[in-house]
């Protein structure tokens, strides 16, 4: 499994840091990258990220979970459920697109079988 964050990884990805979309429209705000349970249905979505003085990986985005909402959630979060079994991961697939594609994305129908 590949590692979830690094610096080197914030720089390849271009991730801003935290409040630098603020006030900039949807269409300007890229999703940088998407990490998944391959257990569950929980997706992050990424949108900034700071390493903090802690070590922390404090990061905003969009997290689809039981439901779906904007807010802070750091990778070592994501990092600790891991030890216990590794189960998250980051899309290495993942196309950058913006955030508002992605909310266009989630207000299509779910349709588990293509359409025919």
């Amino acid at each position: 499994m590949k590692e979830l964050f690094s610096k080197e990884l914030k720089e390849k990805l271009e991730i801003p840091n935290l409040y630098e979309t603020d006030w900039k429209d949807d269409s300007e705000v890229i999703v940088r990258a998407r990490y998944y349970d391959l257990f569950s249905s929980w997706e992050w979505y990424l949108l900034e990220a700071d390493i903090q003085e802690d070590e922390r990986i404090l990061c905003f985005g969009l997290v689809n979970g039981h439901e779906r909402e904007l807010g802070y959630f750091t990778i070592n979060e994501l990092i600790d459920i891991n030890k216990k079994f590794p189960r998250i991961s980051r899309d290495e697939d993942f196309q950058q697109i913006s955030y508002k594609e992605l909310k266009k994305k989630f207000q299509e129908p779910y349709r588990p079988y293509p359409k025919l």
